[in-house]
């Protein structure tokens, strides 16, 4: 009998204060605030429950009227998994209840993608999973904005980081402008499911030095001990908008699917 994907739930952290890009949740995509079109992916993957985790009553406002439930989270809250967890804690959700933290700067976050990391955690011993993608541009490796893994032989993420890795160490003596074949190169891709208990578990941990140092959440999971397992997508997660250059490129996007 095939796998079935399981109930989940999908909770959306959605910041004001972005600091690269103001209000971000607000900012138009076609003529919806680009919020909107996040809630509706996750509605499209067949959540049983979306949440907005949101530290500001303009994003809640936006949501009126959409099958959405609005939680009003703290806005000195450290992460996106932090203020999920204060939704579990208001909801309260069963410690089994699977739940993907979609980010809120994913319009376009593919259906598929969503319900494979839901498998992923399912399928898997790991306390969270999350998904990666090959990574075939050397722009994009030494990119710090475009956060990098590996892997072991199961699957389950050795490290997150900004740095290029894995380091081809004869390769880039001679070549750092292409990649070399046959090298693992991955991209992470910031969604991530975990059970509702672990999540409580996550926003308990201290903070760890690794996670300060790379601006990585995930990483506190993996300095404590926990196992993430990274699925690869099974379609391309275009990337999320963080710049008013992104906005534009996704206005274009936009504008090729709906003409």
């Amino acid at each position: 009998m095939p796998f079935s994907t399981p109930p989940f739930i999908v909770a959306i952290p959605a910041r004001y204060g972005s600091s690269r890009l103001p209000g971000k949740p607000l900012r138009l995509l076609g003529d919806k605030p680009l919020i909107v079109h996040v809630v509706g992916r996750a509605l499209c993957a067949g959540a049983d429950q979306v949440v907005v985790a949101t530290d500001d009553a303009r994003i809640a406002e936006a949501l009126t009227g959409l099958d959405v439930t609005v939680c009003m989270t703290d806005p000195a809250l450290a992460s996106g998994s932090d203020r999920i967890a204060a939704c579990a804690a208001e909801l309260g959700w069963h410690d089994d209840t699977i739940v993907v933290n979609l980010q809120g700067d994913e319009p376009f976050a593919p259906v598929a993608g969503i319900r494979t990391v839901v498998d992923a955690l399912a399928e898997n011993d790991a306390q969270m999973a999350t998904l990666a993608t090959p990574l075939h541009q050397a722009c994009q490796l030494f990119d710090p904005n475009c956060v990098k893994l590996v892997r072991d032989r199961r699957g389950h993420a050795l490290y997150f980081t900004r740095a290029p890795v894995p380091w081809a160490r004869d390769a880039f003596v001679e070549d750092r402008e292409q990649l070399p074949g046959r090298v693992p190169f991955l991209r992470h891709i910031g969604i991530y499911a975990y059970r509702a208990g672990f999540l409580r578990l996550y926003s308990s941990l201290e903070p760890t030095p690794l996670e300060r140092t790379e601006a990585l959440e995930q990483l506190r999971a993996l300095e404590h001990g926990y196992a993430i397992i990274a699925a690869l997508s099974p379609e391309v997660f275009p990337p999320g908008i963080d710049t008013h250059e992104d906005l534009e490129r996704a206005q274009a996007r936009y504008k090729e699917m709906h003409p």
